[in-house]
């Protein structure tokens, strides 16, 4: 025998159906995972599918998408946690909800992103900080130097010999430790701190890992690290 069943997707349902299973002694967290239009945008023409709830008119990605917003938006407002999954590789996700789920750290829905490029190639379009070091010297004029990159132990301790790297290192990661509870307060999801040399291969690289290994596990936020240039 066959079935069909229709479930109705509505605000009102959803909240009704999560009422109706507390009330009946269930006992659950709410994990929601998110991304950018853009992001999902990729994600579906790399899949070439189409989105389920795009109108039959135009069945259109971009439609679809909005009205699974709408009717996502008072789950979304329930959920315990919140994941924005934009810029989140496979492994990251998994350590995300291996610390929620499994170490049962407090978790504020925040991902601060780290990123080092190249003001050549332009600024990260998401970035929300963008940080300039090229106030340093530049390593690519030094010929043993040159064809490195930051991820080079000759470049990192070229680039950290000098004072100026350390003390904006210090005032950065303090900047940060202030502005983040305030970004959490505020309910924001992602933060992209974006750090920038000539040809994004060099200081930035360097600079960046530094930043990410002196804030790596230092607070109940997400943090993730990338170099967009280095190649």
């Amino acid at each position: 025998v066959e079935e069909t069943v229709t479930v109705d997707l509505s605000n009102t349902y959803l909240d009704w159906a999560e009422r109706n299973m507390r009330q009946n002694g269930f006992v659950f967290e709410i994990l929601f995972m998110d991304a950018s239009d853009a992001t999902l945008m990729k994600r579906y023409k790399e899949s070439r599918r189409v989105h389920p709830l795009a109108t039959p008119e135009d069945n259109r990605i971009e439609s679809g998408i909005r009205r699974e917003r709408e009717i996502l938006t008072a789950m979304k407002k329930q959920a315990d946690y919140i994941i924005d999954t934009s810029k989140l590789l496979t492994r990251e996700l998994k350590e995300e909800i291996d610390r929620i789920f499994v170490q049962n750290g407090e978790y504020n829905n925040l991902i601060v992103s780290i990123v080092s490029f190249g003001f050549k190639h332009g600024i990260p379009a998401d970035a929300d900080l963008v940080f300039d070091v090229r106030f340093l010297p530049n390593p690519f004029y030094i010929d043993e130097l040159k064809y490195l990159t930051g991820l080079d132990k000759g470049v990192q301790d070229y680039v950290m010999s000098f004072p100026e790297a350390g003390q904006f290192l210090d005032r950065l990661e303090d900047m940060l430790h202030f502005l983040i509870p305030n970004y959490i307060k505020e309910g924001k999801y992602q933060l992209v701190v974006a750090i920038g040399c000539t040809g994004g291969k060099h200081r930035s690289v360097t600079l960046a890992n530094e930043l990410y290994g002196r804030m790596k596990d230092k607070g109940n936020y997400g943090l993730t690290l990338s170099h967009r240039d280095v190649k």
